[in-house]
């Protein structure tokens, strides 16, 4: 199995782009789709934030990254099936694939050219670790940070879009 970073980030990529398709085809349960999708982008991003775009500079790419957040987030406060859902998802499809053709044409050529093999590796593991850690976070406790969000929607807490994963889970908790 591959461990470097650049083979990572790019399967990561292809993993995403097939969430995608299933969303568009309507293939499967949507809601799990987009509990999956947000969780692997959630994390995704946090990895390379962290652990890669250091060693880059990729101010850009953070700033796609929080557009990419607030589309999930939308897409997942949305019905699967309704007009905003699917607009929804055009969206985050078209930011997200914007943002894939930049990472994949320039920053991660970029990265290729200024690293060896040896550190392309380190950040492989770096990055895996990274993205590992919050994914646990992101599915721990059974509902996911996309679910806690939709509970505390439901239940109308105030802040709830500020807040993380186990503020959300508090909240909620405060309300049953």
């Amino acid at each position: 199995m591959a461990t470097d970073v650049i083979t990572l980030i790019t399967n990561d990529h292809r993993k995403v782009e097939a969430l995608f398709e299933r969303l568009k085809k309507e293939e499967g349960d949507p809601k799990a789709a987009v509990t999956e999708l947000h969780a692997l982008l959630i994390a995704h991003a946090r990895a390379e934030e962290d652990r890669v775009y250091p060693d880059l500079d990729a101010h850009h790419g953070l700033e796609e990254h929080k557009e990419a957040e607030v589309l999930l987030d939308e897409l997942v406060r949305s019905r699967p099936g309704t007009p905003e859902f699917r607009r929804t998802l055009d969206k985050l499809v078209e930011s997200v694939n914007h943002h894939v053709e930049e990472e994949e044409g320039e920053l991660l050529p970029q990265l290729a050219e200024q690293a060896g093999e040896k550190r392309l590796r380190e950040l492989g593991k770096a990055f895996e670790e990274r993205r590992d850690e919050e994914l646990r976070a992101l599915t721990a406790g059974g509902a996911t940070k996309a679910e806690l969000y939709e509970q505390a929607q439901k239940a109308d807490i105030p802040g709830r879009s500020q807040m993380d994963k186990e503020e959300l889970q508090e909240a909620v908790r405060k309300t049953t």
